[in-house]
């Protein structure tokens, strides 16, 4: 193994697994400190400038954070990660002394946005202060796409959703709402410089079973329902309602029938618990308001009376995982389950659907009518042509929108400036910041806090249920969100490493609460993790290796289990250990320097 070069970027951003996991690159652990010193504006700004819309992803964000967290190998549950961004959302002050100025003079070049979901909106964000010229163009009376239509209001209240969206529209763009575009060759002739297609992915699948088409009236295609619901067409559903699907929307559905009027609802799903889609607190979070989840049960039939559906017969079948590793799913051997309804509610997946986008212009699709893009640039095969959001890829979450956006922005602007979309990209960069305030004291708390995850406190179940407005989780409060922000590990403050100064006394081995530091002769990485004081087995993480020692060996740290803590560098004697804060800079043209 060749000694670890730490002034590539990657390697202490891998080290700093949430933000690593996240998209939009979020610089988790700082935004958390901020917290934690009642810095509430800055922590807001910080997320603001990476992930676009702190207020919205701090209640509705996938979190691929937090499965990463490193609390997960100590104390099993992640930082409260996602609910701490709504923490700094809801106790910010003004922020308009931080919002970038924008160029009354424009630089010339007009910008088109189809959609005006979130991936249209942080593309608009961006390329405003550099004096780009934007057009939105939006069928509905306003700005937020799925964020308005498919995401419940008890989830994300609409006051919320304004002032983020406004915050953007605010800037100076140029909104087109209320207006369809139905051909995209008629786009091409308006000859913008450059456009941007983020309409998402919005035609839900249908099943087509036996007596599919006999019960029309009766099955509601969940995100279209969804969108009625959010507004104002659908006030109620009546009866006993039947949620098939297991993703997110799904889970969507099934709780604002509940708030709608229902009987009572049921999810079944064809597959098992386990790996369904949906997030593990979505399911947690149907489950406890007394919404039952049946698993292993895919549908065969609709069954009716003269044109009234009367339920939905399933056949029982059990996962077997198949020499692949892989579930396959085989009869039970019950029979078949009839399950009464009146209505059905879909939600098993979406497809992209772009029929305005005529075939002959030049921008290619694959079989399952995505864009085919450039996964760097997200240009399409028209060179003029972008995509992000869900439009480019299919569903995923706002979090991912943001980080297509970020992207998409690069490449439209070192467009219009001729450059190469590649080569010219602005590269990527680390800065690592001494931590120092005396010889061993540090300007973070280093202490290890083993405390668990705090619970949110939530709105009174009957309250919660009997108004679809009612937003469930009411957040922590200060105290608590001071509380939880103390559960972060700091991973982003690095134990560097100077192997001149180090006189190989080991005393950084015999204080390591994790046993992730060993000095050893060099050999092989495979055979360097297994001969390691505890061997390092994630493969996952790096190994931090020296240059060699005056005694030939090598300092060997295993980054996947160090806490952070600073006790090596408080306990070595002569500083060759020493705590540095990473930053990370993820190009973007909010950071865009020429």
């Amino acid at each position: 193994m060749q000694p670890t070069d730490i002034s590539d970027p990657q390697y202490f951003h891998k080290v700093v697994d949430c933000q690593y996991a996240c998209p939009a690159h979020t610089p988790v652990p700082e935004y958390i400190r901020l917290i934690a010193q009642e810095r509430y504006t800055e922590a807001y700004m910080l997320n603001w400038d990476s992930n676009v819309f702190p207020g919205i992803l701090g209640r509705t964000c996938d979190r691929p954070c937090e499965p990463a967290c490193r609390r997960v190998r100590t104390e099993e549950k992640p930082v409260a990660i996602c609910r701490l961004k709504r923490v700094a959302a809801d106790n910010k002050g003004d922020i308009s002394a931080f919002m970038p100025r924008v160029p009354t003079q424009k630089n010339g070049r007009r910008i088109a946005l189809i959609g005006a979901g979130p991936a249209s909106l942080a593309v608009a964000r961006d390329l405003l202060p550099l004096g780009y010229e934007v057009h939105l163009f939006e069928k509905d009376s306003k700005g937020g796409g799925f964020m308005r239509s498919q995401i419940p209001a008890f989830r994300l209240p609409v006051e919320v959703l304004d002032e983020e969206v406004e915050q953007i529209l605010n800037m100076g763009v140029e909104c087109h709402f209320g207006q369809e575009i139905t051909s995209m060759k008629s786009m091409l002739d308006m000859n913008f410089d450059a456009y941007f297609i983020g309409t998402g992915a919005p035609r839900g699948r249908d099943l087509e079973l036996p007596g599919r088409e006999a019960v029309d009236d009766h099955i509601h295609i969940g995100i279209d329902w969804l969108s009625s619901v959010a507004f104002g067409h659908t006030t109620s559903i009546e009866g006993k309602v039947i949620v098939m699907g297991g993703g997110n929307t799904a889970m969507d559905c099934c709780r604002t029938s509940l708030r709608m009027g229902a009987e009572s609802v049921k999810v079944v799903v064809r597959s098992a618990f386990e790996v369904m889609k949906a997030s593990e607190w979505e399911k947690e979070d149907a489950m406890r308001e007394g919404i039952p989840i049946i698993n292993n049960r895919p549908p065969k039939e609709f069954v009716h009376e003269n044109g009234k559906l009367k339920g939905v017969l399933f056949e029982c079948v059990e996962p077997v995982k198949g020499e692949d590793g892989r579930l396959k799913y085989v009869p039970s051997g019950e029979p078949d389950e009839f399950i009464e309804a009146d209505h059905i509610l879909m939600a098993i997946g979406q497809d992209n659907h772009c029929p305005w986008i005529e075939r002959d212009l030049g921008m290619e699709f694959d079989k399952w009518d995505c864009p085919v893009l450039d996964e760097v640039t997200l240009q399409s095969t028209h060179p003029k042509v972008f995509f992000g959001g869900d439009s480019a890829f299919g569903p995923e979450n706002i979090i991912w929108a943001s980080a297509h956006a970020h992207q998409a922005a690069i490449s439209i602007h070192l467009l219009c400036e001729g450059k190469d979309l590649k080569k010219d990209r602005p590269p990527q960069g680390v800065n690592l910041l001494s931590t120092k305030m005396g010889v061993h004291e540090w300007a973070y708390d280093a202490e290890h806090d083993a405390s668990a995850r705090y619970a949110v406190p939530l709105v009174e179940k009957q309250s919660a249920l009997s108004n679809y407005k009612v937003e469930v989780e009411l957040g922590f409060d200060q105290a608590l969100g001071a509380a939880e922000a103390q559960r972060c590990l700091n991973c982003d403050v690095q134990t560097v490493f100077t192997d001149q100064l180090c006189i190989e006394c080991d005393a950084c081995v015999d204080i390591c609460p994790m046993d992730c530091i060993t000095f050893i002769e060099k050999a092989p990485e495979q055979e360097l993790r297994q001969r390691l004081t505890a061997p390092a087995l994630n493969m996952e993480q790096d190994l931090y290796l020296s240059d060699e020692l005056p005694t030939g060996r090598v300092m060997v740290k295993d980054e996947d289990v160090c806490l952070h803590c600073g006790l090596c560098a408080e306990r070595c004697p002569t500083n060759a250990w020493d705590m540095q804060r990473s930053v990370v800079h993820i190009p973007q043209l909010g950071s865009y320097a020429e």
